[in-house]
């Protein structure tokens, strides 16, 4: 397993941008496949977008498409979630899952061999 730090949340307003970033210490993480997950309050747990291992591959959800870009950089063992034209309902904790596979495969089922504890993005109007 591998320990996944999330870091780059914050309060923005509607329109803005943020880069979301998922960090592991350990560099087996660049063979693991990412994903993306949300939780809103009061709400279920909501994939977002997710990666594999090699970065030339991604699947986002529907409700993100266009406006949420994942990708990796494996030299510094991090995932990143750039999310652009932000609204209201984009808030909440955001976290990153991965899968020991190198595919997104789990993630996209929900589930994952580690998760971080979030990062928060809260957006005003």
């Amino acid at each position: 397993q591998v320990q996944l730090v999330e870091s780059g949340g914050g309060l923005v307003k509607a329109g803005d941008s943020l880069r979301l970033s998922c960090a592991a210490s350990a560099r087996t993480f660049s063979s693991y496949g990412v994903g993306w997950f949300r939780r809103a309050p009061g709400k279920e747990r909501e994939f977002v977008a997710a990666i594999n291992w090699r970065g030339d591959s991604t699947f986002y959800a529907d409700s993100v498409k266009g406006r949420f870009t994942i990708s990796r950089d494996n030299a510094k063992n991090t995932v990143y979630l750039q999310i652009d034209s932000l609204e209201p309902e984009d808030t909440a904790l955001y976290y990153c899952a991965a899968e020991k596979s190198g595919t997104f495969y789990y993630i996209l089922s929900g589930q994952g061999d580690s998760w971080g504890q979030g990062t928060q993005v809260t957006v005003s109007s």
